[in-house]
């Protein structure tokens, strides 16, 4: 574990947890925030983005899971942060993820992209966004870039 890193999330005991990168964006577009709603009842929110392929930077990740998730042609603006979240994929796999965050831009639609049916792209007002995002960590992170865009314009 990075111990400059913030550490969110459970870790449950007797498990043992994979390291796993990830890329994860934020978009922000008429005062709203981009989310994926995810599921078809019981909704959960969480950020465009997720697991860095082999070969893959965080950076190509999240710009892939983008268009996956919301049929979004993006790109990266900047970083905000990192950070570790422990959770339990929902094939069991137990992960320490070490999630990049990055402000984002919008460059086009690409609907074709999209292939994950349980996902649907919703835009929420920033409030929301902190309220409904599924992990408490991912939350922190838009606060940062919430914070950062305050003070920088």
């Amino acid at each position: 574990m990075n111990a400059a890193l913030k550490q969110f999330g459970e870790k449950l005991p007797g498990r043992d947890y994979r390291p796993r990168t990830a890329g994860y964006g934020v978009l922000m577009r008429d005062g709203r925030i981009a989310c994926a709603r995810i599921g078809y009842d019981n909704f959960k929110y969480d950020l465009p983005g997720g697991a860095v392929d082999p070969g893959e930077t965080p950076e190509q990740a999240v710009v892939r899971e983008f268009g996956e998730e919301t049929g979004l042609k993006v790109e990266v603006v900047r970083p905000i942060t990192d950070l570790l979240h422990y959770f339990i994929h929902d094939d069991g796999t137990a992960y320490n993820n070490h999630c990049h965050f990055f402000e984002m831009r919008q460059t086009g639609d690409i609907p074709e992209a999209r292939c994950e049916p349980d996902h649907e792209l919703v835009w929420l007002e920033p409030m929301q966004t902190l309220a409904n995002l599924k992990n408490e960590g991912y939350a922190w992170a838009v606060t940062l870039w919430l914070r950062q865009r305050t003070h920088r314009d």
